[in-house]
């Protein structure tokens, strides 16, 4: 994960999941997923977050990828919560 200030009032994120990371299928289920546990996320306003998903996490379930992009956030203080 890589995030940085925008200046804005809102934050916004996205994905980069590589071809190595799989099949079409594969990496837009992943991004569904992954699309799926941020929108469910409260974020602190004015940032810009990449996900880099890694060729693990195709085998990772939906609580597994959720416990680790929590887990990110929280290490980045980038979670509305820890305010």
């Amino acid at each position: 994960m890589k995030a940085m200030p925008n200046g804005s009032n809102l934050s916004r994120y996205g994905f980069s999941v590589s071809k190595k990371v799989g099949k079409a299928v594969e990496r837009n289920r992943l991004k569904r997923l992954l699309r799926e546990i941020m929108r469910r996320q409260s974020l602190k306003p004015g940032w810009d977050i990449v996900f880099m998903a890694r060729s693990v996490a195709v085998d990772a379930d939906y609580h597994q990828l959720e416990r680790a992009m929590i887990r990110l956030l929280a290490r980045a203080q980038l979670l509305e919560s820890e305010g």
